[in-house]
């Protein structure tokens, strides 16, 4: 058995859920979050509390939103502010990761599976949170539990 992790791709009025398999192998994308105020958190978060139980997750890897040129801005400012929220309320380690490119190659993969415009928009943020935590679990093998 493997720990399962959780990738989140934190927008402005959404955040897109995705979970590892239970092998922790590769990610599938969950659901997405819709929020009617940007700043109104308290639902979200209780919805992430409720997938983390869930699935059992025990760490959350977050979209970190860098420029192409690699700075930091405002978004990722509020992901970190988002992050110590998380943190705070799960008691889980939250990884911050970067998902430059993620939306765009998102959109792509839905295109080239033949999904129509209209229910794209719907997928697109958990497919951008299934990549940020593959690229994630690619990079970091998630170990072996006892």
């Amino acid at each position: 058995m493997k720990e399962r992790w959780m990738g989140l791709d934190f927008g402005s009025k959404t955040v897109g859920v995705a979970v590892s398999d239970s092998l922790g192998i590769t990610a599938q994308g969950v659901e997405t979050i819709t929020r009617k105020s940007g700043k109104k958190l308290r639902q979200t978060l209780a919805r992430i509390e409720a997938l983390i139980e869930e699935y059992q997750v025990e760490k959350i890897v977050l979209g970190l939103p860098k420029n192409m040129n690699n700075t930091l801005g405002e978004r990722a400012d509020e992901t970190a502010a988002f992050r110590e929220m998380l943190e705070r309320r799960t008691g889980l380690e939250v990884i911050l990761w970067d998902e430059r490119l993620t939306t765009i190659e998102s959109e792509r993969i839905l295109m080239s599976g033949g999904v129509r415009r209209e229910y794209r928009k719907e997928r697109i943020d958990w497919m951008a949170a299934a990549l940020i935590l593959q690229s994630y679990m690619d990079s970091h093998p998630v170990p072996d539990k006892q």
